[in-house]
């Protein structure tokens, strides 16, 4: 019997481009040349679950859609969501460094904001060495998580994570913080990570930010790669605007500010202060 061989669908130019426009204006990522393959890719499976199997089809969906929920559906497709519990590690042990400090200055109320949470990881692992160092002290601490992708978001609030994603917590602090479920086989963040960490969706090119600050640090890393640099300008100037003086901005340890600081003095590597 021959086989049949179903062609896959053809992205035009002029569709790519439109595509790659919308997803700037909207989120700041910008999709330089070369980007087509895992534009095709990601789209795709958005398109097949919507039963349509011509791109411009979905480009026309997405920008007749006057409610905006397929622009988010795309917008979540198209984000790369990696992370992993202490990742970048050396930025945690300063931050629990930083923390100390304030407590020895007699500083009580603790604000931090983890801008690109993705599924939860980062925020919960400020909330774990937070708590560490605050100890038994009597603080008022609260972490701000914030993702564009309702998808991740939706996993971060769950905060439920497999054997191998939680191998990079230190057992001590998996089991004070984490509950497990009869086999093994889930962790889940228990109620003092809970307590600590509030989510919501945030679009990082929507300036100006709803929140009063000021904060005490900004995690906003593996975020500034995806911007050109007017947009990395614009975001490093209102972070820097919602922290406090003296407070803290961490990014990538791939990632400069060079150039787009705002003001902000560097400390070390991926860490900024403002003065």
């Amino acid at each position: 019997m021959q086989r049949i061989e179903i062609a896959e669908p053809v992205m035009q130019r002029e569709t790519f481009d439109r595509l790659r426009d919308l997803v700037h204006r909207r989120s700041g990522i910008s999709l330089g040349e070369g980007k087509e393959s895992l534009v095709r890719a990601r789209v795709s499976k958005r398109m097949r679950t919507l039963g349509l199997t011509d791109y411009a089809a979905y480009l026309a969906r997405v920008e007749e859609d006057r409610g905006g929920e397929e622009l988010i559906e795309l917008l979540d497709v198209i984000s790369t969501n990696v992370t992993s519990f202490f990742r970048e590690e050396r930025h945690f042990h300063l931050l629990s460094t930083l923390v100390h400090n304030r407590l020895a200055q007699g500083q009580r109320r603790l604000r931090y904001w983890s801008a690109a949470c993705s599924s939860g990881e980062e925020p919960y692992t400020m909330a774990m060495t937070l708590r560490e160092a605050v100890g038994g002290e009597d603080v008022d601490l609260r972490i701000l998580a914030t993702d564009l992708s309702t998808r991740v978001l939706a996993r971060a609030r769950e905060g439920a994570y497999g054997p191998k994603e939680v191998d990079r917590i230190p057992p001590r602090l998996l089991q004070r913080y984490f509950q497990r479920n009869s086999d093994g086989s889930v962790h889940r963040a228990g109620t003092d990570l809970r307590s600590t960490v509030s989510f919501s969706r945030l679009n990082l090119t929507e300036i100006p930010y709803p929140m009063n600050g000021p904060f005490d640090g900004i995690f906003c890393r593996n975020v500034m790669i995806y911007f050109d640099r007017p947009g990395r300008e614009r975001v490093v100037a209102e972070m820097a605007r919602l922290l406090r003086p003296g407070g803290h901005l961490f990014v990538g340890h791939a990632e400069s500010l060079a150039g787009s600081s705002a003001g902000l003095r560097s400390v070390e590597p991926s860490v900024y202060v403002k003065p």
